[in-house]
């Protein structure tokens, strides 16, 4: 297995750390072009809890992030400016091309990474991409969650595997490396259908994984269906089962990202064994030690 940690390191000569921004855009499924509310498991913020205001500008959101990385940060590191809350490339590819080239001004700033989703990708935010990847390290995160299309359906994705796959390849025609996030846990989702996304992901040739549990947030469609026992989660020992799968699957030459993540301790509903981070990573140390 390739860790993210040993990635970086060989790739950079240090360890990285991500500076996490918000851009002022929203999601296809949040205006109305595709859906309301956005997927059933996402916060109002967008999966972007962790990041600054979209009101700052990119150079202070990132001064901001440097700052709280101070503590833990060793000299010497260096840091990816991380587009994270909602759709980063639903705007105009001026706006986008502006916003990526006041990140790579930032002299602390060594690479970018830009999560989006695989149908906001159009042309001519393809051709910002391209031109930003052959001046800057430049890593594209696409939300795939699941290829199963009937499961992708219930939590109200908005698209079809096929346009993650046709992204995938026009990112690599661009020399742009991808990282895909997959969910374990979904409902209806057996163990088989899991891997079978982690297998998609590596056939149509994405770069890295971020894999991680389903975790249940405040306001999200999910936690109502939650609250009213209709939906369950994994328990740490079970996903992390499905993790080894997942590792197996995903071979010698894919960088893994993220074994899981966690939630807004504010929001969180379940698993509760999420919300202790370093009891995880403590356990993931053990579990894990050979490959790490």
């Amino acid at each position: 297995m390739i860790t993210a940690t040993k990635y970086y390191k060989e790739r950079f000569g240090h360890k990285m750390y991500k500076a996490a921004i918000s851009l002022p855009v929203t999601c296809p499924n949040r205006d109305g072009t595709k859906g309301v509310g956005g997927c059933a498991f996402c916060s109002a913020q967008g999966s972007g809890e962790f990041a600054s205001s979209c009101k700052q500008k990119v150079r202070e959101q990132i001064d901001d992030a440097i700052k709280k990385l101070a503590g833990k940060a060793p000299e010497g590191t260096g840091y990816i400016a991380y587009f994270q809350s909602y759709t980063s490339t639903y705007c105009s590819a001026d706006y986008l091309l502006r916003s990526l080239e006041e990140a790579m001004e930032h002299p602390l700033v060594e690479a970018l990474s830009v999560a989006t989703r695989p149908d906001c990708l159009p042309e001519d935010i393809l051709d910002v991409l391209g031109k930003a990847a052959s001046r800057f390290p430049l890593f594209v995160e696409l939300g795939l969650q699941t290829s199963d299309d009937g499961t992708a359906e219930g939590f109200g994705r908005g698209y079809e595997t096929s346009v993650y796959d046709s992204a995938v390849k026009a990112l690599k025609e661009r020399n742009i490396n991808v990282i895909t996030h997959i969910i374990f846990g979904l409902p209806g989702e057996t163990e088989d259908m899991m891997i079978q996304s982690v297998r998609h992901a590596v056939r149509c040739g994405t770069d890295g994984l971020k894999f991680t549990c389903l975790y249940i947030l405040k306001g999200t469609r999910y936690g109502t269906l939650y609250e009213q026992g209709k939906i369950d989660v994994l328990g740490r020992e079970e996903y992390f089962d499905i993790v080894k799968r997942a590792l197996d699957e995903a071979g010698d030459d894919v960088v893994i990202h993220r074994l899981t993540g966690d939630g807004p301790k504010s929001l969180l509903i379940a698993p509760m064994w999420t919300a202790d981070k370093r009891q995880v990573i403590n356990y993931i140390n053990r579990r894990f030690k050979d490959l790490l």
